[in-house]
């Protein structure tokens, strides 16, 4: 399926984009992702201002984490090391974006109000399928003391969002790598045996509080053989006590029914690829949470940590309106993020999940189709901005 996402020419040519590094790879996944396509589909310069190199580099090699401005895959990509110098009205953009809440340079926000055109300004929220959101999706902020006005857009799961963001070839691109079966040479790749590949296989991308020896325990003792392949890195304490030796990539060892490979740390494109070639699929955070749904295959999202457990409040929203979620899903989510009331039989638990598998892959492609109606979020937020200018 390929969705026309083509909107009509756009009088907003410049753009800078401001991403603190909260969760390790989320935030900047979610932004570099955002400054990416910007350049490639709608022909807009854009300046990518980051505070932590080294998180970015890991999800893109060709980061240099010492240069303070490099030029990355036609985006210019600014080290936000909190300046806070002179700037002027020449140098802002023609919008401006604080990913979620950020908290741009004060001077930066005074150059803006002197600029004859102001930028339109846009705090770019997090994910959440809490129904609030769809009330505050769009209203505007007026700044306490200068001309200007910060409007709140956010991503979500149906039309009175903005939606979700995804390339305009991603679905094409999907659907090319499994009809010509591109699995097997790309897992191939990655060190992963032939025999590896014929066992049901998952991806592992989790906080480190996440339950994971109990599941390994469980997958130890699966119906059927089990590979699980986690990045180099990830949940470091229980995958180096599963393999009994130091984490790196290519390291793997068998117990019982689980293979547990380690892979090299991907790039975001190899990350996609990764997904559509398991079967299930652990992911965290925002931006690998996205792109699960966009992969078609089920899932279970470890959640950010949040004080008061408000992350409950948001995986429970999730689960409401998730049509591909069953009691053993929904009951398996709450239980990796520890969102459950009662002990959890992982093992009985996994048992059931995995006979639910064809039933759930069905309604996960299913689930893709009606997200893709919603539209591309980066091309809702730029109609709403061209209607803005005056």
């Amino acid at each position: 399926m390929h969705q026309d996402i083509s909107v009509p020419a756009n009088p907003l040519k410049t753009l800078d984009l401001f991403c603190r590094v909260v969760d390790n790879y989320g935030d900047i996944g979610i932004c570099w992702r955002l400054a990416r396509q910007l350049v490639r589909e709608h022909g807009i310069a854009v300046r990518l201002w980051v505070d932590d190199l080294a998180s970015f580099k890991r999800i893109w090699p060709e980061v240099d984490p010492a240069a303070e401005v490099q030029q990355l895959a036609g985006v210019t990509v600014q080290h936000w090391r909190g300046q806070d110098g002179a700037f002027t009205a020449a140098d802002i953009p023609d919008i401006v974006i604080e990913f979620f809440g950020c908290e741009i340079p004060p001077a930066y926000v005074e150059a803006m109000a002197q600029r004859a055109v102001k930028p339109v300004w846009f705090n770019l929220e997090g994910l959440s399928a809490e129904q609030w959101v769809e009330g505050c999706h769009t209203l505007p902020s007026p700044h306490r003391s200068l001309k200007l006005t910060k409007y709140f857009f956010f991503p979500g799961f149906n039309e009175r969002t903005g939606g979700l963001s995804f390339e305009a070839d991603l679905e094409a691109r999907r659907q090319t790598f499994l009809r010509e079966n591109r699995a097997t040479a790309f897992l191939s790749g990655l060190g992963v045996t032939p025999q590896e590949q014929e066992n049901l296989k998952v991806s592992l991308f989790c906080y480190d509080d996440a339950p994971l020896p109990a599941l390994f325990d469980a997958w130890q003792h699966a119906p059927r053989a089990i590979t699980c392949l986690v990045p180099e890195g990830v949940a470091r304490g229980a995958v180096e006590a599963f393999l009994g030796t130091p984490i790196q990539p290519g390291a793997a060892a068998t117990r019982g029914a689980l293979t547990v490979r380690v892979l090299p740390f991907l790039p975001q494109t190899d990350y996609d690829k990764l997904l559509w070639s398991c079967d299930f699929n652990f992911v965290r955070g925002e931006d690998s949470f996205v792109r699960a749904q966009w992969a078609g295959k089920p899932f279970i999202w470890n959640i950010y940590r949040q004080d008061k457990n408000l992350h409950h409040t948001k995986l429970n929203a999730f689960l409401k309106i998730y049509e591909p979620v069953t009691p053993a899903l929904a009951d398996a989510a709450r239980a990796w993020n520890g969102a459950n009331h009662t002990e959890v039989d992982w093992q009985a638990s996994w048992q059931v999940l995995q006979g639910e598998l064809p039933a759930l892959t069905t309604a996960a492609e299913d689930w893709l189709r009606k997200l893709l109606a919603n539209g591309d979020f980066l091309a809702n937020l730029l109609k709403f901005a061209a209607r803005l200018v005056p």
